[in-house]
């Protein structure tokens, strides 16, 4: 009997230390994010005065990126597929790479631009904003949905309440500080939470390499030549080329990120941003990957794809270091939800309300912050039909490159882009994605769904060249006559 009330004692003790490790972590990202202070102006809140240095937009671009998919999913894909999926997910950072070598400077020197919309606008006409706008908030949404999903998996994890409930909860933290300090707060606290998980996560992974895995780095190799092998094994090769596609394209540029291309101080630190995450990009993949190999060892081999990460720490680690290991993914999941609600509510403030009704600096604000709201209400409110994490965020990616990647890119080098060209372009990519995405998932469901998104660039590429054309012979010929 006293054996057992010990034993009872010392898990109480052990939940009340993960819970003040917790409590304590959201306590100074709390003081951090209200030392941000309160925007008082729309250009606060959207593009945080364009004056970020390069340490914050590094930061805050590495923290929004390393979101659940990029951690929790890739800790799964490695369990399953070992480094096979690495090469795949590779071309991700080699996009930020080309981002920052040839974009992301042409992306700054739109002056006065708060939003991908506002791009679209200067480069082609106001119907492509509006467009851009609409297709950026739905993307925003989306992404936000994963990431609410995952942010209760976590908190159910501590508390033993349900997964509704969890959700509302992760998200509601994440929608107060967002919504009164913008793009600044937004920015300040994935630069703090970055640190805190760029940090934390080494020392779990080499805790559970060197502690917990018999032969240690020995066994790490051996796992991940099998795993490796199984993957290559699994997957056709049309799959292969749709899911480097899709992780090649589908987040260039996408809404947090094209911000902090506009927010950066400089050309120079908008481009160097960018290529220092890409750097950054390539050794976070290589950690988690080799963490979801070593899972291999301690995990069952039955665990589903989205709970490996918090098997491995739930089964492997002290009390304390667990505690730390629900900081480090709190981190991830918060950084990269900010970001998603301060985006998508700049895009709908100014692509969607701006162009019908002209509204003052201080109206904006009211409306970027209620759209803050309702984005995160939208997230909080779908998460729990997300099937699993990689498959919502493909989805995303299938849907937002076609839409999108082709008029923009057109539209930074051309020297006349024709409105007609990215109009037809956003309109046909956008269709035919989410057909062949509906296709897929209901007809040929042995198809990975990244594959959607090659029919879906082709027809958004075809689409501008078709509108391109029409412009051509629609424009006047100039000049004399003998």
């Amino acid at each position: 009997m006293n054996s057992s009330g010990g034993y009872e004692d010392g898990r109480i003790v052990q939940s009340v230390l993960t819970v003040a490790i917790i409590a304590a972590y959201l306590a100074v990202l709390t003081f951090v994010a209200l030392r941000a202070r309160a925007a008082g102006r729309f250009e606060e809140f959207s593009v945080a005065r364009r004056c970020l240095p390069l340490p914050l937009i590094f930061g805050s671009l590495a923290a929004t990126y390393v979101g659940p998919a990029f951690s929790l999913g890739f800790v799964g894909k490695g369990f399953h597929a070992g480094y096979f999926y690495l090469l795949i997910a590779l071309a991700t950072p080699l996009q930020y790479v080309l981002v920052g070598l040839g974009v992301a400077s042409r992306l700054r020197q739109c002056r006065d631009c708060h939003t991908l919309g506002d791009v679209m606008r200067l480069r082609y006409n106001r119907a492509c904003q509006i467009l851009a706008g609409i297709i950026s908030v739905g993307l925003c949404a989306g992404f936000a949905t994963v990431s609410a999903k995952v942010g209760g998996q976590i908190v159910t994890s501590l508390f033993d309440i349900s997964l509704g409930r969890a959700v509302m909860i992760m998200v509601a933290i994440t929608a107060v500080y967002t919504t009164m300090g913008g793009l600044r707060a937004s920015v300040i606290t994935d630069a703090f939470q970055f640190t805190t998980f760029v940090i934390l996560l080494p020392i779990v992974f080499f805790w559970a390499i060197s502690c917990r895995v018999e032969g240690a780095w020995n066994t790490l190799v051996a796992q991940g030549i099998e795993a490796t092998r199984q993957g290559f094994q699994q997957t056709g090769g049309l799959e292969v080329l749709g899911l480097i596609t899709a992780y090649f394209l589908g987040e260039a540029l996408i809404p947090p990120y094209a911000n902090r291309a506009l927010a950066s101080s400089s050309t120079a630190v908008s481009r160097q941003g960018f290529l220092l995450g890409g750097a950054f990009c390539v050794v976070w993949f290589v950690v988690v990957f080799s963490l979801g190999i070593a899972a291999r060892a301690i995990v069952p081999a039955g665990c589903g794809e989205d709970e490996v990460l918090l098997s491995l720490v739930r089964m492997s680690l002290p009390n304390e270091l667990y505690a730390l290991m629900l900081v480090i993914l709190i981190s991830i999941v918060m950084s990269t939800l900010d970001s998603l609600l301060n985006a998508g509510a700049v895009s709908f403030t100014q692509d969607i309300v701006k162009p019908f009704y002209p509204v003052s600096d201080v109206q904006a604000l009211c409306i970027g912050r209620l759209a803050t709201l309702c984005i995160a209400a939208l997230a909080a409110l779908f998460a729990l039909r997300v099937e699993s994490i990689i498959k919502g965020l493909l989805y995303c990616y299938t849907t937002w490159a076609p839409a999108i990647l082709p008029a923009l890119i057109a539209g930074l080098w051309l020297k006349r882009p024709a409105p007609l060209a990215g109009l037809l372009s956003m309109l046909v990519g956008t269709g035919v994605s989410l057909l062949a995405n509906t296709l897929i998932a209901h007809h040929y469901p042995h198809l990975d769904i990244a594959v959607a998104i090659l029919p879906a660039l082709v027809a958004s590429v075809g689409g501008y060249v078709l509108g391109h054309l029409i412009s051509q012979h629609r424009r006047p010929k100039t000049g004399g006559t003998s």
